[in-house]
């Protein structure tokens, strides 16, 4: 697979990823199925540990993004994003090539096609290598959805699985859902994180915070 370092925020299904260099972190992106499904590898460059956020589809791309070789990383934690089909598609495969932790939240765990090794929940760390990252509860795209938020020297990123993208919350079915995501959207992201916190979803182009936060009041005035 070819892996390009200059990080635009946009891969296309099929092609090339694409790797961001934050010093203690290396975040690549790459684009895989019919739905164009992101999937995260981020590895910590102290220690060649690896996480891998949303196993969703072609899992032999998957591996082939962790590469081969004494130098490829070592792919520890997998973590799923929430309960849809399309998010796990590849969760088996990849599981049993690598043997990684895998972790989502109790909610959404017993909807997924393999057992979970650890549930986590709002507050707390999910750690790999000398990397921690923040478990955000988003209640509504699906019960257990997280998200996974890095801080670092070099700023704030945060990957939403489902439940932001740029132009707004990710598709609820009920008016109730809708509510209840977008004011955990408004309370746990887009109260405590910054304008430059970048945003990496479950689907397509990436986006910031600020890019996004003028629009709350639309979205919620849209509605569902």
């Amino acid at each position: 697979m070819d892996v390009l370092d200059e990080y635009t925020g946009h891969t296309d299904p099929g092609g090339a990823a694409i790797r961001r260099d934050l010093g203690p972190l290396t975040i690549t992106k790459v684009s895989v199925g019919p739905m164009d499904n992101n999937a995260f590898l981020l590895v910590c460059t102290a220690t060649h540990e690896a996480l891998l956020i949303d196993a969703a589809n072609e899992p032999e791309r998957l591996a082939d993004l962790v590469g081969s070789g004494r130098d490829r990383p070592e792919l520890k934690h997998l973590v799923t994003t929430h309960r849809h089909w399309d998010h796990w598609q590849a969760l088996g495969a990849v599981a049993g090539m690598f043997q990684p932790r895998l972790i989502s939240h109790p909610l959404d765990a017993p909807e997924l096609p393999i057992p979970m090794d650890v549930v986590v929940d709002h507050g707390d760390t999910v750690s790999f290598g000398e990397i921690e990252l923040d478990v955000v509860h988003l209640r509504g795209h699906t019960p257990g959805s997280i998200a996974l938020v890095y801080r670092g020297a070099d700023g704030t990123h945060v990957f939403t699985g489902d439940s932001l993208f740029p132009g707004g919350p990710g598709k609820t079915d009920s008016a109730g859902d809708f509510t209840s995501l977008l004011d955990d959207l408004e309370s746990r992201v887009f109260g405590p994180l910054p304008d430059e916190a970048w945003v990496y979803p479950g689907h397509g182009d990436d986006t910031t915070i600020g890019k996004e936060r003028p629009s709350l009041p639309e979205w919620r005035a849209r509605g569902w």
